[in-house]
């Protein structure tokens, strides 16, 4: 395919960048990124703009409309309905440059928010003044408030505290004409008189809207059900005397159809200082369901549904929780929250509710009072959305029928017949949700990439809609319609109220350039499917086997849950969260590779430059793959564009020097003097140059004699005892060329505990370097070669092997396998991290005693593949006071951090959590990195502090003595 020979929209591009302090981008990848939300459809917009101020933003919409393009709003595009992408639009992305809390008042109770303020940042501002916004969506890490009110967000704790609508006081809005205001309310007769007489556009708006509630006061009152949770349609009520004509209510929900929002004034809640968690059993989730009116009067801040089904499909993803051990006997699991002044005053409304629970005959209930088991549990929860993508048995599951909500009385009715639809149509789905205001989650295997895939998604939602419209529901009771369930609205709502919505719309945004076809006069719910397009059948070279050896199916994984975009927490995204761009998000990568394979926008397959361009910046730290909620594996495809898009050709410097180091360290290692003297000469700077290093990264000061060689004598020496116990210790590369204390340390330690420790009979390497620059069948070769050592030691088959670097580990662990199928496995299932081997095979032995305080970086390799619940018990063992950093990934990352181009990502990663904890720790305090490239950070951008292996602490107390 070939590229159009001129970019669309490219004269209001160039007067938007010639005009705009923000981002302008009108370029393939970024139209690529911006073409998703978390809904099924795809729609490339014309351009991306990031204010990065209000003026920016009134400019913006200003060209727009005089070029007649439509404009989107945008927060954190979480939306599940479609409703934050638009064709040929204008996608306004206010979470960039307008994301700030500007300020909370205590004593009113309330907070002024910038559009693009992420909720958690608002609640982080709120918690010194004992306070906090009471709607708490699952995607609190990320979304934004802007998003919170174009959608009528709720939440978890919604049950108690309400929707967002029921927390804003005033709004501030930009209208496509140019037009601002601030809305609030409630009004009384007089308030409403004086904005009747106001002079110009905002007066005439006024009026027109008191009189279009005047005009239709009985059809209003009529048609609008009343349910806690109704997020469909206009909320026309809102305009209503009764209810104050209070107009930030009735724009709240209106998806960025009507107006834009500028900042907003919202209403704080006092938070409870302490809590506990009922978790509530039941034998099927209408039995849940049912108790769920008893339960109410009780006030519990939180009542929500989980069944077995979405438990399976966790435990089906990755491994077991430990707080599931604490759910109740049962099928269903209701989470009911209760809080109090004090900790015995929530945990006597815990019990309270508890016992309420138990009067049921069938039921069963636990209370959990350790916060960082409600917070373990509320995990699980939380991460639902992504979860349930992926069914227990392997099948793919999508949104469409999200967020029905019905009475809550009615709810257990609704849930068989619900089911009962879903046998009928042969589909399976997960449902969970708020079952105190009747509201489910439910993602279904539609057939979505089958031909006939699209007649069975619209069967079903019409279907659907009818029936929880039969139960007095709401298509929507959270997420709002988009194109989802804009089209589905006549089924909820009379004709009267359908032509009423048209003309609310038309009275704010009269030339309908705001986020057009979303409510009203939608587009097709079953057209623009994202998954119903072309799939190019481009050469693969690993096997995917997740996925039915599908890299399409691999990347549609993304569903746009976003968690990669929380800019805070994890390990997931480093690259997002240093430079805050959604192309260098796994998100926005997965798109990208989804759009290649689609070949249309992006038409040169393998070769693709924006691809390329965006997973430059990939770290390869594995996040996503642990930290995504459908393990997404950026890292794995990275690995595989690399090879294709290289393959046959020249590649870059950094793949010839820091891609094959292992062989450049095994020369280096026969004269390590010289080499440390040409490493310190001023010949040095052109070596880096001429390898693709960057300047600001010193070259390592080479031992004089590596942990092989000292092996070999050290053996020869202190021959091990006949009775010990043989372990394979696996001297990766690294830290035998450049750090053989770490594996020094490992066999003194190894051999105080009893163990024999031997080597492999010859060279071997895990081949990541190899690997991770997309040199895939040089990493094969060094694998089998590394296999051929390990077969001629003559040990039995099963003999553990010891890996002390944890990405050496995790290769051998994890990529090994997918580069060698079975052959590969054997040695994978024997691998053991130091931790992992000490905790295993030496459960009783007495371990050095460790009277230290600690701080310890994770790699990122070992969060994602290997885990760190053996460390954590091995420290315990020992005594030692440690405190793991929530830092992520250090920003070195193996040849990344070396590479040219890369430095300032590196060191922004860095310097976000690690290196301001490193610096603030005290200088008795160990700083644990069992990573070597944590350690290198750290010693290349830590002003001389010095990170220490477990295994070379331990080895400090053995040489100190008690």
């Amino acid at each position: 395919m070939s590229r159009p020979s001129a970019a669309p929209g490219a004269d209001l591009a160039r007067e938007l960048a010639a005009t705009l302090r923000g981002d302008v981008r009108f370029d393939a990848a970024e139209r690529t990124v911006y073409s998703h939300d978390a809904s099924n459809y795809r729609h490339l917009p014309l351009g991306v703009v990031k204010p990065a101020d209000l003026d920016d933003v009134r400019t913006a919409v200003a060209l727009c409309r005089q070029y007649e393009v439509p404009v989107v709003p945008r927060g954190a595009g979480t939306s599940i309905g479609g409703q934050a992408i638009g064709p040929g639009a204008v996608v306004l992305d206010f979470r960039r440059h307008l994301g700030a809390v500007l300020g909370v008042d205590p004593e009113r109770r309330t907070a002024r928010v910038e559009p693009g303020a992420v909720l958690d940042h608002l609640q982080r501002a709120a918690r010194p003044h004992g306070l906090r916004f009471g709607p708490d969506p699952s995607t609190h890490s990320r979304c934004t408030l802007g998003g919170m009110i174009g959608n009528d967000s709720c939440g978890a704790h919604s049950v108690v505290w309400g929707r967002t609508s029921d927390n804003v006081e005033s709004l501030d809005l930009l209208l496509a004409d140019g037009t601002e205001l601030t809305v609030g309310g409630p009004l009384g007769p007089a308030e409403r008189a004086a904005l009747r007489a106001l002079p110009g556009r905002v007066g005439r708006l006024h009026r027109e809207l008191q009189e279009f509630t005047e005009r239709n006061l009985a059809v209003i009152r009529q048609g609008m059900p009343d349910l806690p949770r109704r997020t469909s349609g206009y909320p026309l009520d809102a305009l209503l005397p009764e209810r104050g004509h209070h107009l930030a209510r009735a724009l709240t929900g209106t998806e960025g159809t009507c107006a834009l929002l500028l900042g907003a004034t919202v209403r704080l809640v006092e938070e409870p200082p302490a809590r506990a968690l009922v978790v509530a059993g039941y034998p099927d989730e209408t039995a849940a369901a049912d108790a769920v009116p008893a339960l109410l009067p009780l006030r519990p801040l939180t009542v929500e549904g989980m069944a077995a089904d979405l438990i399976a499909a966790l435990v089906a993803a990755g491994p077991r929780p430990p707080a599931l051990d604490r759910l109740p006997e049962g099928a269903c699991w209701l989470f009911l929250e209760a809080g109090g002044a004090t900790p015995a005053e929530a945990l006597d409304a815990a019990r309270q509710l508890a016992d309420a629970v138990r009067r049921e005959r069938s039921a069963t209930a636990t209370v959990v009072t350790d916060p960082g088991e409600q917070r373990q549990l509320w995990g699980v929860r939380e991460a639902g959305a992504g979860i349930v993508t992926r069914l227990p048995g392997g099948g793919e599951a999508w949104p469409g029928w999200e967020d029905s909500a019905v009475p809550p009385e009615r709810l257990g009715d609704y849930l068989r017949d619900l089911r009962a639809l879903l046998r009928r149509h042969h589909l399976r789905g997960v449902p969970y949700g708020h079952f105190g205001e009747g509201c489910v989650h439910l993602r279904i295997d539609f057939p979505l990439t089958a031909p006939h895939g699209p007649a069975v998604f619209r069967d079903f939602l019409e279907q659907a809609a009818d029936l929880a419209v039969s139960y007095g529901g709401s298509l929507s009771g959270e997420h709002g319609d988009g194109q989802a369930r804009a089209e589905l609205l006549p089924r909820m709502y009379p004709p009267e109220i359908i032509a009423l919505f048209g003309e609310f719309k038309r009275i704010w945004d009269g030339e309908n350039l705001l986020n057009p076809g979303a409510l009203v006069d939608p587009r097709p719910l079953d057209a623009d499917l994202r998954l119903s397009g072309p799939v190019r059948l481009l050469p693969l070279a690993l096997p995917y086997e997740q996925d039915d050896g599908s890299l399409a199916k691999a990347v549609h994984r993304c569903v746009g849950v976003a968690k990669c975009v929380d800019p805070d927490t994890g390990v997931m995204c480093p690259s997002y969260m240093a430079t805050g761009e959604e192309r260098h998000s796994t998100r926005g990568r997965a798109r990208l590779l989804a759009e290649m394979l689609r070949g249309e926008l992006i038409p040169d397959g393998w070769r693709s430059p924006e691809v390329r361009e965006s997973l430059d910046l990939c770290l390869g730290c594995k996040g996503c793959a642990g930290d995504c909620p459908v393990h997404v594996d950026m890292a794995t495809y990275k690995a595989e564009f690399l090879y294709q898009h290289h393959r046959r050709r020249l590649r870059p410097l950094p793949h010839y020097s820091l891609g094959w180091l292992p062989l450049w360290l095994r020369a280096v290692a026969l004269a390590p003097g010289a080499a440390n003297l040409i490493a310190r000469s001023p010949a040095a700077g052109p070596l880096k140059r001429l390898g693709g290093v960057d300047r600001r990264r010193p070259i390592p000061v080479f031992p004089p004699e590596t942990f092989t060689r000292w092996y070999r004598r050290h053996r020869a020496a202190r021959p091990a005892p006949a009775d010990a116990r043989p372990v394979l210790l696996w001297p990766d590369t690294f830290s035998d060329h450049l750090q053989p204390n770490v594996l020094r340390a490992a066999v003194e330690v190894l051999t105080h505990l009893g163990f024999d420790v031997r080597l492999p009979a010859g060279p071997v390497c895990c081949g990541l370097t190899w690997y991770s620059t997309g040199q895939l069948g040089t990493a094969r070769r060094v694998m089998r070669r590394s296999l051929r050592a390990l077969a001629a030691t003559g040990l039995p088959a099963d003999t553990p092997v010891v890996g002390m670097d944890p990405s050496c580990t995790a290769t051998l662990r994890e990529d090994l396998p997918r580069l060698l199928g079975d052959d590969g496995r054997p040695l994978a299932e024997r691998t053991r991290t130091f931790a992992e081997f000490i905790d295993q095979y030496a459960p009783d032995a007495p371990l050095p005693r460790l009277p230290f305080d600690a701080v310890t970086q994770t790699h990122c390799h070992q969060h994602a593949v290997l885990g760190t619940a053996a460390d954590r018990r091995v420290e315990a063992r020992t005594g030692l006071r440690n405190r793991v950093l929530d830092s992520g990934c250090c920003g070195l990352a193996g040849n990344f951090g070396f590479e040219q181009g890369h430095f300032e990502v590196s060191e922004a990663i860095a310097e976000r959590v690690l290196l301001p904890e490193v610096r603030a720790a005290d200088q008795d305090t160990v700083i644990l990195a069992d990573g070597f490239s944590c350690r290198t950070q750290i010693a290349h951008l830590a002003e001389g502090r010095r990170a220490l292996h477990l295994a070379e602490l331990m080895q400090r107390a053995l040489r100190e003595g008690p």
